[in-house]
Parts: C-alpha cells; sequence; structure tokens
C-alpha cells in the first residue's frame, strides 16, 4: 500500500510541475491554485508512505522519476530540447534511484 501512496504521490507532483508553465509565475489564479494543490497532495501521499518506505528510498524514486517524467513532458508536449547531455542525466538519475533502491532492499 505504501508504494501505491508513493506512486499517487509522484503522479500528482508530475501534474502540479507540468502546471507551473500555466501559472504564469503564479499571476493566474485557476492554474495556481490546481499547482499549489497538487503539490499539497502530493506532499500529503508522500507523507503517509514515507510511515512504512524509507524516507531515503522513497525520496529518490520521487525526485529521480519526477525529474524523468518531467523531462520527457518538456520534449513531447512544451517544445523543450531533449539534447545528449539531458539524456546522460536522465542515465545518470535513473542508475542512482535504482543502486539507492538496491541498498534499502537489504
Amino acid at each position: 500500500m505504501a508504494y501505491l501512496l508513493l506512486a499517487g504521490a509522484i503522479a500528482v507532483e508530475i501534474a502540479a510541475t507540468s502546471l507551473l508553465k500555466t501559472t504564469d509565475g503564479f499571476t493566474r489564479p485557476l492554474p495556481t491554485a490546481a499547482c499549489l494543490l497538487g503539490y499539497a497532495l502530493a506532499f500529503v501521499l508522500l507523507a503517509q508512505a514515507v510511515k512504512t518506505v524509507q524516507v531515503g528510498v522513497a525520496y529518490a524514486l520521487w525526485s529521480g522519476l519526477g525529474t524523468v517524467a518531467i523531462v520527457a513532458i518538456g520534449a513531447l508536449f512544451l517544445d523543450e530540447p531533449l539534447t545528449a547531455l539531458k539524456v546522460g542525466g536522465i542515465v545518470l538519475v535513473v542508475s542512482g534511484v535504482v543502486i539507492l533502491n538496491l541498498g534499502g532492499a537489504r
């Protein structure tokens, strides 16, 4: 159940981050409210997940998967370039998440 909460936290955080550009620097009320509510819900779900999942493992998954997803969303939907350097960074992030999870499984 904790990993489902963590997956929900990651998904909601990705959605909230995806809304950041539409807030226009937090000057547009509805996108701003949706973004902030998304972040609040994401933190509530994360807080519930870390009752069971180690904080380091949960945060590695949260930040790593979130980063990879946001880079992909930026490239696919926001016309942001996906350079070889970005791909290399994603490989390093994913590698770090895998290593931390392997260390947390002991």
